[in-house]
C-alpha cells in the first residue's frame, strides 16, 4: 500500500493516528507505529516535561517513525517546540494556528511538517507556508473543529484540486470502507481519531472508552463555536451548555461555565456527567475496545476487500 504518504513518513500503511488530547500518549502512539501506521503523541494536554517523558518512552517502545501533534494555541508553545527539536522528533503535526509561525523553523531542523485545516483557504495558506502535507478535517470529526462545518465528503475533493502537496483525510473515518472512500475522493492517506480513542492503549479513562462504544447516531453535537468549535457527547455538561445558550450568553459567560480542565475531567478522569467528552460522529459504528494493532489490521483488511469488490462492479 505504498504511496505519497507512506513514502513521506516511511510507514507501511497510509494511516495516521490523531494526536488527541488526554488520549494519545506514548503507549498508543508506539502501538500504532509498531503496527505499520504513524502514531502521534498529543502534546495539547501535556506540560513540557510530560511531553519529553512521553517522547522518550515512545522511542524505547518503537523503532518506527512517530510524531507529535501540537495545537499552536498552547501557552508554552516555545518550550514544546524546543523539546521536540532537542529530542530529535522527525515529524510534527500542527493545528489551531497560523502554519507560517513554526513551519520554516521546524523544517530548518529537518522535521517533516503537516498542518491540520478545515477549508481550502487554509490548505492553500499551509502549502504557501511550506508544509509537507495537510490534514483536511471535516465537520464529522471529534475535538476542535472548523467553523465552516464543511463535511469530509466535500472538503477532500475541493482541497485536492487546489493543492499539489499530499492530502490526508480526517473526520468520520474509522473503517476500511471509510478509508477507501476518502482515497477515492482524492486523499493520499487518512487520519483516524475516535477509533483509536477506543483502544486498549489509549490513555483515555475506561469510562470514556465505554461511552464511545455506547454512542449512537445523533449522540454528539458540534458546539462552543464562540470559543473553539468542538464536538461533544450529549451528557449533563452538554445540556448545561445548551441551557446557557438560551440566555444569549456572552463569551465570558461561556468561559465561566467551561471552567478549567473540563476535558481532562471527562476524558482522562472519567467524569461522564460534568466532564467534556470530545468524540467524532463515527463513534456510532465503534462497537468494541480492542488493541491498536487489531484496529489497523481490521481497517487494512476491509480496505483491501472492499477495494476488490468495487473493482468488480
Amino acid at each position: 500500500m505504498q504511496n505519497k504518504i507512506t513514502q513521506l513518513f516511511n510507514i507501511k500503511y497510509p494511516i495516521i493516528q490523531g494526536g488527541m488530547i488526554w488520549v494519545s500518549g506514548w503507549k498508543l502512539a508506539s502501538a500504532v507505529s509498531n503496527a505499520g501506521g504513524l502514531g502521534l503523541i498529543g502534546a495539547g494536554s501535556m506540560y513540557p516535561d510530560v511531553l519529553r517523558e512521553h517522547i522518550q518512552k515512545c522511542k524505547k517502545a518503537t523503532d518506527k517513525p512517530f510524531g507529535v501533534n501540537v495545537p499552536m494555541l498552547y501557552p508554552d508553545i516555545e518550550k514544546i517546540m524546543d523539546i521536540i527539536i532537542e529530542e530529535d522528533v522527525k515529524i510534527v503535526f500542527t493545528s489551531a494556528g497560523n502554519p507560517k509561525t513554526w513551519t520554516s523553523h521546524l523544517k530548518e531542523k529537518g522535521i517533516t511538517v503537516v498542518h491540520v485545516v478545515s477549508s481550502v483557504k487554509f490548505a492553500l495558506k499551509s502549502e504557501a507556508a511550506g508544509v509537507d502535507a495537510v490534514v483536511c478535517e471535516g465537520f464529522e470529526a471529534g475535538g476542535h473543529n472548523g467553523r465552516e462545518e464543511t463535511t469530509t465528503l466535500t472538503l477532500i475533493p475541493m482541497v485536492k484540486q487546489e493543492v499539489k502537496i499530499p492530502v490526508i483525510s480526517a473526520g468520520g473515518i474509522g473503517s476500511g470502507r471509510g478509508m477507501l472512500a476518502a482515497m477515492i475522493l482524492g486523499a493520499d492517506g487518512v487520519q483516524i481519531g475516535s477509533r483509536f480513542a477506543a483502544t486498549i492503549e489509549s490513555s483515555a479513562h475506561d469510562n470514556f472508552k465505554k461511552t464511545i462504544v455506547a454512542v449512537k447516531d445523533g449522540g454528539t453535537q458540534l458546539t462552543l463555536k464562540e470559543l473553539a468549535p468542538v464536538r461533544l457527547v450529549k451528557n449533563k455538561f452538554y445540556n448545561e451548555v445548551q441551557e446557557l445558550y438560551q440566555t444569549n450568553p456572552s463569551i465570558e459567560d461561556i468561559k465561566e461555565l467551561l471552567g478549567r480542565a473540563r476535558a481532562k475531567k471527562g476524558m482522562f478522569e472519567g467524569d461522564l456527567e460534568d466532564g467534556e467528552l470530545e468524540i467524532g460522529q463515527i463513534a456510532g459504528i465503534i462497537n468494541d475496545i480492542k488493541s491498536a494493532k487489531e484496529v489497523i489490521e481490521e481497517i487494512v483488511t476491509e480496505y483491501e476487500e472492499v477495494k476488490l469488490s468495487v473493482a468488480n462492479l
